[in-house]
């Protein structure tokens, strides 16, 4: 872990290329450092001046050793020297404001590497370059440009564009959002988002990490520090773009259905992340984290005084995976006692239009009271009885009665809820103004809650696997200039890592076809032996169920045949026999490589309408815990007919999650493996096991 102590609470700061011309980066950021209310020594430095902004200028680092944190904002030429001086001063931290680095092209790069080194030679952290720099509102300290300080509080807010902060940063002046640090990644040259949240995670005045981010290039890291930050707070990420890293030719099914942005969701799941898809959504989930204690399960009951809002809510709850509450029967007995003849009692508890603010209160403390209720969500919708203020009190005097379980709030409407709004946002309570937006709250709430809920356990990989019989298979293939294995070799590979595969040898005649299947046993089927060709039947490569030596022979002669007149140009190793096995459940089990993150795993309904059904789920194999491997099962439609449907015994599941587990080590294992397929997997009655039919491994 980086020590980034003195980097947010420096004792003594240097601005390096400080300025006295206003609006110049220089001399914002020391203007904004002294009105932070900074209380460490602040060192202005500029060798052309003595003094700036009523500081008494240095003319170079050198002249304040032991610096805690300098920050630089000269030309992008002159920050290597700048660098090594700090370097050489024993500056423990830096901050390079300056742009034209790796984000202008090739000399760019080599300079941002250059000062990286530099970095590395004299010990010291860097942000940056090209950033807007950080703010820390509890030391007080505002190292940026940004125009404003943000307000104190316990929101972490960690952005790879200056822009998108500046402008978060503004927005949050007039929506009551605090921050407790706020931190512009840059070029993340050194420093980067995993170290940020690793720090904020430790951070006694954070409760809740925001990301807004548009790469990870530390994946393996990522997976390893960020699943242990998200066990102590919640960490939510906005994710722009997609990752063109799993983006090739793809010769696999896997490959094909891995798609740009499969390996940031399968990340972030396996992590404990919660991704959301908006900025709204972002800050929305923020502010629940900040003022609501965690729900201790996923029953939600809403209070309204309109059917229509608590209808969409209610659509909203089981969307998202929520539960409407089922009420104890004291508790509907004692609504219907005291609400009105026409109010609704049951979930959603409908106070009716002319609920006043006494009515609110007394539905909701009957209501949260229910023990079959886990938070609360009130709408108040502005008809002509209605009092939002007067709401707005009465709901912040339950909360108070009743801190241990969540309560938000959605006032529908504009001009006649603004007092209330205005009332719970300052008190520090949600209140959202379309019921989506509060529901999408509770359920991330409710997804973190119940994530801490089941610890994580990874899988242990403690099983018996031939390293060195699948090493001699790659290096073979690699000798004969391919990197497509043959069938028999992708059956010896998973015979290796204790993978079930159907028997298979290679003919070179139809002589020696006959005499491999009369040893295998009838029925066998035959498949051209190509590196060339992926899709076999396409060519005419296969023939099933053959059940003799005289069909034997004549399918190798036919299946020759097809291939010479179809791709006269591709390499003919022979044709693979392989016995025929009982038929059983069609799956795919697939691996592809993720260059951010290495190998993803894929599992879904097999055969050939893989790519048209689509229906796959997909995890890393770093970071692999068991509980993923049983949710990639159960997250496909064919864990339906796993589990037996319409009368069919139920598969053999844990002989299917302990392939994904073997394929997984084997990809760890092997990093030139690059796609990987099992297709069909034949899955057997529980107890009965699995079957590999047709195996497809790429290597680079």
């Amino acid at each position: 872990m980086r020590d980034l102590t003195h980097f947010f609470n420096p004792g003594r700061v240097a601005v390096i290329g400080a300025s006295k011309t206003p609006g110049k980066v220089g001399n914002s950021i020391l203007k904004n450092i002294i009105e932070s209310g900074y209380k460490g020594e602040i060192y202005p430095i500029n060798p052309g001046e003595s003094e700036i902004l009523g500081l008494p200028c240095k003319k170079n680092i050198g002249e304040i050793p032991g610096t805690d944190l300098a920050i630089i904002c000269v030309p992008a030429a002159l920050v290597a020297q700048i660098v090594e001086e700090c370097g050489k001063a024993g500056t423990g931290n830096i901050i390079v404001i300056s742009a034209g680095f790796k984000e202008v092209g090739k000399e760019g790069a080599a300079l941002e590497d250059k000062i990286v080194e530099l970095c590395r030679r004299y010990g010291m952290n860097m942000m940056g370059p090209n950033c807007l720099g950080m703010v820390d509102t509890h030391v007080p300290l505002n190292a940026s440009f940004a125009p404003d300080m943000p307000a104190k509080g316990e929101i972490a807010f960690i952005s790879q564009s200056g822009a998108f902060g500046t402008a978060i940063l503004d927005w949050s002046l007039n929506n009551n959002v605090g921050f407790s640090k706020f931190v512009s990644l840059g070029n993340k040259a050194d420093l980067d988002e995993i170290d940020f949240i690793e720090n904020a995670a430790d951070d006694p005045n954070t409760r809740v990490i925001l990301c807004y981010l548009e790469s990870i290039t530390q994946g393996k890291r990522f997976l390893e520090v960020v699943g242990k930050a998200t066990r102590k707070k919640p960490v939510l990420i906005l994710k722009s773009g997609t990752s063109e890293a799993g983006v090739r030719a793809a010769s696999s099914h896997t490959g094909a259905l891995a798609g740009n942005d499969r390996a940031y969701d399968a990340a972030f799941v396996q992590t404990g992340v919660l991704r959301v898809e908006t900025a709204q959504e972002l800050f929305d989930l923020a502010l629940a984290f900040t003022t609501q204690p965690l729900p201790k399960g996923k029953r939600v009951a809403l209070i309204t005084n309109a059917g229509g809002p608590g209808i969409v809510a209610t659509d909203a709850v089981e969307r998202m995976g929520l539960e409407m509450a089922r009420f104890d029967p004291a508790t509907v007995k004692e609504l219907r006692e005291k609400l009105p003849a026409e109010s609704n009692v049951y979930n959603p508890v409908d106070v009716i239009g002319d609920a006043r603010p006494e009515r609110y209160e007394l539905a909701l403390n009957i209501v949260l009271h229910d023990p079959n209720v886990d938070t609360g969500l009130v709408i108040v919708t502005p008809q002509a009885q209605t009092n939002p203020p007067g709401v707005a009190d009465v709901i912040l005097k339950v909360k108070a009665s009743r801190p241990e379980k969540p309560l938000l709030v959605c006032m529908v409407g504009g001009r006649r809820t603004s007092e209330g709004v205005e009332k719970l946002t300052s008190a520090g309570m949600p209140c959202f103004v379309f019921p989506e937006r509060a529901v999408s709250a509770i359920a991330g709430l409710t997804r973190y809650a119940s994530m801490l809920v089941e610890p994580p356990e990874e899988v242990a990989f403690e099983f018996p696997a031939d390293q060195a019989r699948v090493r001699a298979i790659l290096e073979s293939v690699r000798a004969d200039k391919r990197n497509t294995l043959l069938g028999t070799e992708t059956a010896q590979v998973a015979r290796a890592y204790g993978i079930k595969a159907a028997p298979s040898c290679l003919a070179k005649t139809p002589d020696e076809a006959a005499e491999i299947a009369e040893d295998l046993g009838f029925p066998v089927a035959l498949k051209i032996a190509s590196p060339k060709i992926l899709h076999k039947t396409d060519v005419g490569g296969v023939k099933l169920k053959l059940d003799t030596v005289g069909k034997v022979r004549e399918g190798f002669v036919e299946i020759i045949e097809n291939v010479e007149a179809h791709m006269q140009d591709a390499r003919i190793y022979g044709v693979e026999v392989q016995h025929m096995m009982p038929p059983g459940r069609e799956l795919i089990i697939g691996m592809v490589r993720d260059l951010q993150f290495g190998p993803m795993l894929m599992f879904g309904l097999g055969g050939i309408y893989v790519n048209l059904l689509k229906d796959v789920s997909f995890r890393l194999a770093y970071g692999l815990r068991k509980q993923d491997v049983e949710a990639m099962v159960r997250e496909t439609k064919a864990y339906t007919l796993l589990r037996g449907f319409r009368g069919e015994a139920p598969a053999d599941i844990p002989a299917v999650e302990d392939t994904l587990i073997r394929v997984a080590r084997l990809a760890r294992d092997f990093p030139e493996i690059l796609e990987m397929d099992i297709n069909p997997l034949f899955a057997y009655e529980a107890g009965k096991g699995v079957s590999a039919i047709d195996m497809k491994i790429t290597i680079s």
